[in-house]
């Protein structure tokens, strides 16, 4: 299992000959990302590639439509060819306002199986939620996690992948963990987002080290943490929270633009 971390909350994942994107999103240092109702954030890094620099790439997950997981770049760049696989409200979007004809929109539970060759993943749509208010969640376009399980055509999976996309931590994600216990990797977007008027829509480090201790998984990759100034929970509050729960050990050190190689019989991972 390759993973090359992009920036933000953009990871390209490959198995075999399987090559599978996360949450596209390319602007440049000091490109402004647009939330909605007038909100935009400042880019604060540089992404390790531009989608011209991409190789094959055979689909798409797409937390939600929020223009610092999918923006203007990703829109003119990427092939409207391209399986898209994401929430039922971004689907629609992207089908009927910008022609990418194969998003297909998942509710929570549901799946989507996209193969290469002798190698397969499934996509299956967990629970997310990107605010706690209930005023504000009906402002936010809905969120969804993912769990990703890459193996071959026949036979069963080599490697599980928990993304959680922009959710704040509730009860509900329990669940995730009673029906897919036994995870090879947490994949988690931090960053303690706050809006104006104080409101927090993504984890901070408290939040999700509390996540990681709940599921449980084997290895915990952090993501999406320093990249816009909207975001107000550095991973340094992560990395502290995860040490006083005893995960300091399950920890992939994986900054922007570095990859990391899983092994599907375990040991730690090898960062390059």
């Amino acid at each position: 299992m390759r993973i090359h971390f992009i920036g933000n909350a953009t990871v390209l994942l490959g198995y075999r000959g399987l090559s599978l994107l996360t949450d596209p999103n390319f602007l440049h240092r000091g490109e402004r990302a647009h939330l909605g109702y007038g909100l935009v954030s400042r880019r604060l890094t540089e992404p390790d590639l531009d989608p011209g620099e991409l190789a094959r790439v055979d689909a798409v997950v797409l937390s939600h439509l929020h223009g610092d997981h999918w923006d203007r770049r990703a829109r003119r760049r990427l092939s409207r060819s391209l399986p898209i696989v994401t929430t039922p409200h971004a689907a629609r979007r992207l089908q009927g306002v910008h022609g990418f004809h194969r998003a297909v929109g998942l509710r929570t539970w549901q799946e989507e199986t996209v193969r290469h060759g002798d190698a397969r993943v499934r996509i299956t749509s967990l629970p997310g939620r990107h605010a706690g208010h209930p005023v504000l969640r009906r402002l936010l376009p809905p969120v969804m996690g993912s769990l990703l399980e890459f193996g071959p055509a026949v036979g069963p999976a080599h490697h599980r992948l928990y993304v959680s996309g922009d959710t704040l931590l509730f009860d509900g994600l329990d669940e995730i963990g009673r029906r897919f216990p036994g995870l090879d990797l947490a994949v988690l977007h931090l960053g303690g987002t706050t809006l104006p008027g104080g409101f927090v829509v993504t984890m901070d480090g408290r939040q999700g080290a509390e996540l990681a201790r709940r599921l449980d998984p084997r290895l915990i990759l952090p993501v999406h943490y320093d990249d816009y100034t909207v975001f107000r929970s550095p991973l340094d509050a992560f990395l502290a929270e995860a040490d006083r729960k005893g995960l300091a050990d399950r920890l992939v050190h994986c900054r922007h633009g570095q990859r990391a190689v899983l092994r599907a019989e375990g040991g730690p991972p090898v960062v390059i």
